[in-house]
Parts: structure tokens; C-alpha cells; sequence
């Protein structure tokens, strides 16, 4: 099972597309209260993960599913992916830069510690 990585730019576009995909932010609820890519749901990593997904994306396995951690430094998104792929979710990228990266693009963020425009 090969885990497929998306880039900031990738998921920019795709986020600029206004296509239906599900943005899972991993880092749980402080963070994501301070800091969070628009778009994205707040599903943290866990027991019940993969029941919460499967609630978000109503059953669809071929739904398109993007998540992000923190950053390169960690590998949660990519074991969360793993586990979204052996679940029988067929469409499902990694993306690895997380939130580190998305800020360093100076793409727009979400939350209590969002640069105001």
C-alpha cells in the first residue's frame, strides 16, 4: 500500500478548485482552536479515528481525504493515512509538510492565532 504525499501547492490548488474533499487537521483541539488550515475539521488521532472519518465523509470509502500534522518532523499524517488506506479508503493523501509548511507559503490560516489580513 503506497501512501500518496500532496504538497502545499498541490493542496492550494485543489483548495482553489472549490473541489468536495475532507481537510483532517491531526494536532487536536488547542491547536486547531489557535491554528488551522481553512477548510480543515479537527479529527484527532486516536481509538475512534477512523469512526469519526467515516461520520465526516458518510460512509463514502472514494471520497477524496487529505490530512496534515505538524510538520516533516512528525509522521502522523502518514500513519493516519496507512490507517485510512487498510480501512478501504482508496482516495487518501498525506500531507507531510503540515502546518509548518502551509505557513511558510504564507497560505492563509485559520484560528485564535491567524495573522489578520
Amino acid at each position: 500500500m503506497t501512501v500518496t504525499e500532496i504538497s502545499s501547492e498541490e493542496l492550494k490548488k485543489l483548495m482553489d478548485s472549490q473541489a468536495e474533499f475532507l481537510l483532517v487537521d491531526l494536532l487536536g483541539e488547542k491547536s486547531y482552536a489557535s491554528l488551522h488550515l481553512p477548510q480543515a475539521v479537527e479529527v484527532s488521532s486516536g481509538d475512534d479515528f477512523l469512526s469519526k472519518v467515516d461520520v465526516l465523509v458518510g460512509g463514502d470509502h472514494e471520497r477524496k481525504i487529505v490530512v496534515y500534522g505538524a510538520s516533516f518532523k512528525d509522521d502522523v499524517s502518514t500513519r493516519q493515512t496507512e490507517e485510512l488506506l487498510q480501512a478501504g479508503y482508496t482516495n487518501v493523501l498525506d500531507f507531510r509538510g503540515g502546518l509548518k509548511d502551509w505557513a511558510a507559503e504564507l497560505f492563509p490560516l485559520e484560528g485564535q492565532r491567524a495573522p489578520k489580513s
